[in-house]
């Protein structure tokens, strides 16, 4: 069995998408008192049945088949008597309000902010998760807020909030609560973001593609024995899931965050730029973050400026018109500049745009064209 035994071989590491930690509002909606364990059955959207009442979930590339009563390497699908039921749906672990920035997509809607989304649950095991307690646990152990799909593009509604963003966690990991919020918040005219780490099929990327108005995509390396040994999971499918999302033509910016002594070799990097340039193409934005000791990799020292400034250059020099530099401010490389005349047109200190010379989508000085989204449509 394919999931159970990548499961096995990363069995007690922990992990998840490196973000910056979640703040917990539990009194964001008057309605959200107080959390519980509160969990609502749903079931999955992808996967296959067998005739001795076994499952295989089809959401992500570790394809778990399971016995009944058995549950997914991510915590959130269960098999309960041959049909695979989400325990990951209306029960959000975390709630909260961020500026787009944070995820981080400094091509869309600058300034705007979102409903933030998170329920437990992952499905890679990465040793540096900043938000740990919740991604590595099954949502039935955590405290949960009683968050309908509706009520949750209601509330973000009446709160003026036009875009919902699914971070903090692995947002495949809880794909059906996602999918039904996404479809009614996109009738109602507003927008959904996704943090991810994209480990995920190609037919659930497709219909999430149909929804999704922008990616922020964790790119963690560009080494197989990197993803298997750090993040427990593989590279082949994040690349090819990205190549979806480039065809699909839903906004993409991407971020890696470099871990010293693990993924900050420069010539790795280059090859993972060259990558990127060539099937991605030149004007995806990519931001290089800088890591942060956390939970599994506590000992390992903050990422050298001067690392992040390095990659950063290259990138630059390949040809991509529009890299970052994350976790660190205040820095140049958190501003944005013309590809056309070099000038900045967004400065920024940290998430806060400071200043702004985009018009319509162009540089206030040249007016050439920025790539991204800048206006409400």
């Amino acid at each position: 069995m394919e999931g159970l035994s990548r499961r096995a071989f990363v069995r007690g590491v922990a992990g998840g998408i490196a973000a910056l930690p979640a703040l917990n509002l539990v009194d964001l909606f008057a309605q959200d008192a107080a959390k519980s364990n509160f969990l609502r059955e749903v079931d999955a959207r992808y996967y296959k049945k067998f005739s001795d009442k076994r499952v295989q979930c089809l959401v992500c590339p570790l394809n778990c088949i399971l016995n009944p009563d058995e549950t997914c390497f991510c915590r959130t699908r269960k098999n309960h008597d041959g049909r695979l039921m989400s325990h990951a749906y209306g029960n959000p672990c975390i709630l909260t309000i961020d500026p787009v920035e944070k995820l981080p997509l400094a091509h869309f809607l600058p300034g705007e902010q979102s409903l933030s989304i998170a329920v437990g649950g992952c499905n890679l095991r990465c040793l540096y998760c900043q938000n740990w307690n919740e991604s590595q646990s099954k949502p039935d152990d955590l405290k949960n807020l009683d968050l309908p799909t509706g009520k949750a593009v209601e509330s973000a509604s009446k709160k003026d909030l036009r875009v919902l963003a699914y971070t903090y966690t692995e947002p495949v990991a809880f794909y059906e609560y996602m999918r039904d919020i996404s479809i009614p918040a996109r009738a109602k005219g507003m927008k959904n973001v996704v943090a991810t780490a994209l480990y995920i099929n190609p037919d659930p990327l497709g219909e999430l593609c149909r929804t999704t108005d922008a990616f922020a995509v964790a790119l963690k390396g560009f080494d197989e024995k990197y993803y298997e040994k750090v993040l427990g999971s593989s590279l082949a499918p994040v690349l090819k899931a990205l190549e979806i999302i480039r065809e699909q033509k839903v906004w993409l910016e991407i971020v890696s965050l470099i871990v010293p002594g693990y993924n900050d070799d420069l010539a790795k990097n280059r090859e993972m730029i060259a990558w990127i340039v060539k099937n991605l193409g030149t004007k995806v934005p990519v931001h290089f973050g800088r890591f942060v000791p956390s939970y599994r990799m506590k000992d390992l020292v903050r990422t050298p400026v001067t690392t992040l400034e390095s990659c950063w250059k290259m990138a630059q020099d390949a040809g991509i018109e529009h890299a970052y530099i994350f976790n660190v401010s205040p820095h140049e490389g958190n501003n944005t500049r013309c590809a056309s005349c070099k000038k900045e047109v967004i400065q920024r200190l940290g998430f806060k745009t400071t200043e702004s010379h985009i018009e319509k989508g162009a540089c206030g000085f040249c007016k050439a064209k920025i790539p991204g989204v800048w206006e409400w449509k």
